[in-house]
């Protein structure tokens, strides 16, 4: 075929056994020889003779096989196998570009790693549903009975069933995202990725093996870490959500310190599983969501058992007794008038923000800015950063949505146009989301706050009401607890801007919803559709009270 080609005979080297060893992670081929072309892996002895046969491989190699290669090693390295990495490195490949892919995951101060995937699949809204949805399935058990259901003996729940499941779950997915690599004939490396000069990048695996790939693309999407506290005993002694999901035991009494969505959901499934749940809160619950929507969170989490320490933040973590688990002792100090609370707990879960991944990876070397106090990188509304041929998508951009959907969204979009033509950029208006807590709180659009100060009271018109359930009219409980919302523009026909619902199944509802936000959707239009009986979206078809009225929202039926 005339054709260069370099061999490396493993049996020749000292370092044979190491080298297979790190073929076999990279490839997932048991026997060798491994052949790749152009950089990509085409396979063992059949493929490579298949693709001979077939008229493939000299395709692969190409009809200019002997004009000079790129300058680079790759089109593009994406630095981070989550979500928003692995979506633009699939897609870049399929529009016949050389991409690599690092990923690495740093482990806790517990030790704690995961596989390929980001947080999103291994220590985040993946584990966090299935959580969840074993909560739910306890109150359903406690529904049955009403329902005509008879046990003959008392339901347990047990830790370890649970997280193996939900583990074993995970670790398909984490196979599944290596094998697509593989199959779109993207490269991929369990390796950190550090930035040393322009266009060229060093990477270290958990070995100690160093390696430098230059490209001509970039692409940041490292995501973010759970924060630390910084006081006495918080790294030693607590863990995070990175920690929670694989817990080899059964955390116990649990002390969740923050109030995001990460706080809690944890402190509600925790909840949910008949464990003794605490939530210690700095200020204000779900900072950035309607805050209107958060208190009536928190009010339900409270009704079903979650005790608040509100206005409190601790300042020191004491071991009394080693175990799993075992017993802390935990001091905090109020945030106004400095009174000390003493109390003890099993287990101590942090959820007080999270930390962009950019400080560690050479960005400095590079000169691409990031905010100095959040490590947050600002870009363009292309996801380009101050340094042309480095972009960013996911969590570690300033100033958006940190969600998985829109890194995935931004990512594939960013790809598109820079090898495909495409012009189309992501759009961050009217993103849906919702937080798995005990009663689901799904939002799209402005808060009913937000929507004040940015149009003014005057010109925001909010329709509202309480809901039951009819699943929930049986067991007759929570009435009037779940809770929808609408806010409107006045100026602009009534647009629909703020979409909000408390209750089962809220990021199904919110789903459909977000979706005719999009298109514009006013409240005449919400008003002259027809809803499907008996469901819960159906109240959004009847909104009639407005909030500046002050009339009743109590409902008396399904």
């Amino acid at each position: 075929m005339k054709v260069n080609y370099h061999s490396f005979e493993l049996d020749q080297s000292d370092y044979g056994p190491e080298i297979e060893r790190l073929l076999l992670d990279m490839t997932m081929e048991k026997s060798m020889p491994v052949v790749f072309v152009q950089q990509k892996k085409l396979g063992g002895y059949d493929s490579t003779m298949k693709a001979h046969k077939d008229g493939v491989l000299l395709k692969m190699i190409g009809p200019n096989r002997d004009a000079p290669r790129s300058v680079y090693d790759y089109d593009l390295i994406v630095i981070g196998g989550g979500s928003g990495g692995l979506a633009a490195s699939k897609d870049a490949a399929k529009l016949g570009k050389r991409v690599l892919v690092l990923d690495y995951v740093v482990p806790t101060p517990l030790g704690t790693t995961w596989g390929l995937g980001g947080t999103c699949v291994n220590v985040g809204c993946i584990p966090k549903k299935l959580m969840h949805q074993t909560a739910l399935l306890g109150q359903a058990i406690k529904d049955a009975p009403k329902f005509g259901w008879q046990f003959s003996e008392k339901v347990n729940h047990n830790w370890g069933t649970m997280t193996q499941a939900v583990q074993n779950y995970i670790g398909s997915l984490n196979w599944g995202y290596r094998v697509a690599l593989r199959e779109n004939g993207v490269t991929y490396e369990n390796a950190y990725g550090e930035f040393v000069e322009p266009h060229k990048i060093k990477t270290r695996n958990s070995k100690g093996l160093e390696n430098f790939y230059t490209a001509e693309k970039f692409l940041i999407a490292t995501g973010e870490r759970p924060r630390y506290l910084g006081i006495p005993g918080d790294k030693e002694y607590c863990i995070t959500s990175d920690d929670l999901f694989s817990l080899a035991y059964c955390p116990g009494k649990t002390l969740v310190v923050g109030a995001s969505y990460v706080a809690l959901e944890c402190a509600g499934f925790l909840a949910g599983l008949g464990l003794d749940v605490t939530v210690m809160v700095r200020s204000i619950l779900l900072r950035g969501f309607d805050q209107d929507m958060a208190n009536k969170v928190g009010a339900y989490m409270e009704e079903h058992g979650v005790k608040f320490i509100k206005k409190f933040v601790p300042t020191k973590i004491e071991q009394i007794r080693s175990g799993t688990p075992g017993l802390l002792r935990v001091t905090a100090q109020d945030t106004e008038e400095g009174q000390e609370f003493k109390g003890e707990f099993n287990t101590v879960l942090l959820a007080i923000g999270r930390d962009a991944c950019t400080r560690t990876i050479g960005l400095e070397k590079v000169g691409v800015k990031i905010n100095e106090k959040t490590g947050k990188i600002p870009v363009n509304d292309e996801e380009q950063t101050n340094v042309p041929y480095i972009y960013a998508v996911g969590d570690v951009l300033e100033g958006k949505l940190e969600l998985t959907p829109v890194a995935i969204h931004a990512g594939k979009l960013l790809v598109q146009r820079l090898f495909g033509g495409s012009r189309i950029k992501c759009d961050y208006v009217n993103v849906p989301t919702t937080v798995f807590t005990p009663m689901e709180y799904g939002a799209c659009g402005y808060s009913e706050e937000k929507a004040i100060e940015t149009f003014g009271q005057d010109n925001i018109e909010v329709y509202h009401s309480y809901f039951w359930p009819l699943e929930w009219t049986v067991p007759t409980r929570d009435n009037n607890k779940c809770y929808a919302k609408v806010v409107c523009r006045i100026p602009d026909k009534n647009r629909v801007i703020g979409f909000h619902v408390l209750g089962p199944n809220a990021g199904e509802i919110t789903q459909g919803f977000a979706a005719a936000m999009k298109c514009g959707m006013t409240k005449e239009q919400l008003d002259s559709t027809i809803g499907i009986h008996p469901v819960c979206a159906e109240i959004f078809t009847t909104l009639v009270v407005t909030k500046r009225s002050n009339a009743n929202i109590l409902q008396a039926g399904c």
